[in-house]
């Protein structure tokens, strides 16, 4: 190894820049959330318990939205019965 290196060019941050639309943050998490995801994932053999969580997290985001087809005929059926 050599007695000193020279970093007067280096740069932070990771070696490999990121791709995608994915952002690094710090979360906690309960333990027991944690240990259902990982042991789902070692259930199939092999997975990725973060896309697991994303995919759960979506999920439930979307079905929290009302798709524009059901709020045209809700708003539809409330003024006819307004109207008679």
């Amino acid at each position: 190894m050599k007695e000193e290196y020279d970093f007067s060019n280096g740069r932070r941050g990771p070696v490999i820049p990121q791709t995608g639309n994915k952002e690094r943050i710090t979360i906690r998490i309960d333990a027991d959330i944690m240990a259902w995801f990982r042991g789902i994932v070692e259930e199939a053999g092999g997975g990725n318990y973060q896309s697991m969580i994303n995919d759960a997290l979506r999920e439930h985001m979307e079905s929290k939205r009302e798709p524009l087809e059901a709020t045209l005929r809700r708003v539809i059926r409330e003024e006819m019965r307004l109207t008679g």
